[in-house]
């Protein structure tokens, strides 16, 4: 019987209904290795049918976290909880769970088809299923006619999708992924990311998936939770951790931000005004409570930020900042643009729309940048 279809990702959000009950809760859980703390009293709950990414830098203490809910570590202090249940004492081997690590793991006597059954075959299940599924299983990773090979005969990131394939064919009550793309040219893991949404929404499974690479995350998660330092900076949907950063780190870690710091010159209501080194900026709707003379940090992202010659004048209400054209980045479906503004260096991102384009700007050349009050955040931490 195939599970019910999920609604679209846009409609989906379990965490805003108060009666709705997390699959896995992370209940002030701490890891300590040794006098080092790589996870510290953190709390967190992911939500059934989920694909939730846990985002950061290496060291941040997103894979501890994920191998405490796998089973092969023990959380120092806190409470780990799969569908109301205390994984406290039970070993991975009879967890509803199961993991696909950084490094592939393939039984190099096996053939690729073998090594993608194997967990099916321990497990009893006939041998037709086994043989659909794992045929499903080929046609998802694109290695239809490899089933025969052995891993040695395989190229690092075909070994990849076998590991990957192996993870997905017992369709496990949860599935943790650590970094499961990250061997796959640039081409075949856009594609896979959109393999792996579809696949998973499909079966009803719930991903968690332990990335670096925030375009992954912003592509495939419906939240994510960025970690520093072995805490939570933030956790919400793609959209709001991008346009919305409640931090300076998740505002840096997150796509390309222009920000500049300053101290609070004027508050009217939500209205911030901010002295910066690139003048007075207004943010327009600001989240955060503050006072004047309070060190804050003003940012904003490329894209936001119109660029003009310095002589062209630009409409009211934006702030105007002049600068100089310091390099160029062409990238195909945008160039962008570094200026260099009182011994900053800040950025604006242009669509290129049409082909032909009026005469471009240079380097060394004097241009102003324009922001809207509403395109400026405001940040406090």
């Amino acid at each position: 019987m195939e599970p019910p279809e999920r609604p679209a990702r846009g409609a989906f959000a379990p965490w805003d209904e108060p009666a709705a009950q997390p699959l896995v809760v992370f209940d002030g859980v701490t890891k300590r290795f040794g006098a080092e703390t790589a996870v510290s009293d953190l709390t967190l709950a992911v939500y059934e049918r989920e694909f939730f990414a846990l985002l950061g830098p290496s060291g941040c203490g997103k894979s501890t976290l994920m191998r405490m809910l796998a089973g092969f570590e023990t959380p120092s202090a806190g409470r780990v909880l799969l569908a109301g249940q205390d994984l406290a004492g039970l070993p991975p081997h009879v967890r509803p769970v199961n993991m696909m690590f950084q490094s592939y793991a393939l039984f190099p006597h096996m053939s690729v088809e073998k090594n993608i059954a194997f967990g099916l075959e321990m497990d009893g299940r006939p041998r037709d299923e086994v043989g659909a599924r794992v045929a499903e299983a080929l046609r998802m990773v694109k290695l239809e006619g490899l089933a025969g090979r052995r891993p040695h005969q395989l190229s690092g990131g075909q070994r990849q999708r076998v590991a990957l394939a192996r993870a997905l064919v017992k369709r496990p009550k949860l599935l943790l992924l650590d970094e499961p793309l990250g061997a796959l040219d640039r081409k075949l893991r856009e594609e896979t990311q959109f393999e792996l949404m579809a696949l998973q929404e499909r079966l009803g499974l719930t991903f968690i998936i332990v990335t670096h690479d925030q375009d992954e995350a912003m592509t495939m998660a419906t939240r994510i939770a960025v970690m520093d330092k072995g805490r939570l900076a933030q956790v919400g949907t793609p959209p709001v951790i991008y346009e919305a950063p409640a931090t300076r780190h998740v505002a840096g870690f997150i796509g390309e931000i222009n920000l500049v710091e300053g101290t609070v010159s004027g508050c009217d209501g939500r209205r911030v005004t901010v002295a910066t080194a690139v003048g007075d900026l207004t943010v327009a709707d600001a989240v955060d409570s503050v006072a004047v003379g309070q060190m804050v940090a003003v940012a904003w992202r490329p894209e936001k930020t119109r660029i003009v010659r310095g002589g062209e004048a630009i409409s009211n209400g934006r702030a105007v900042i002049s600068g100089t054209v310091h390099d160029i980045g062409y990238l195909g479906g945008r160039t962008t643009y570094h200026v260099d503004v009182s011994g900053l260096r800040l950025k604006a991102a242009v669509a290129n729309a049409a082909r032909s384009i009026e005469r471009p700007l240079g380097t060394g050349e004097a241009v102003k940048l324009a922001v809207a009050p509403d395109a400026l955040l405001l940040l406090v931490r």
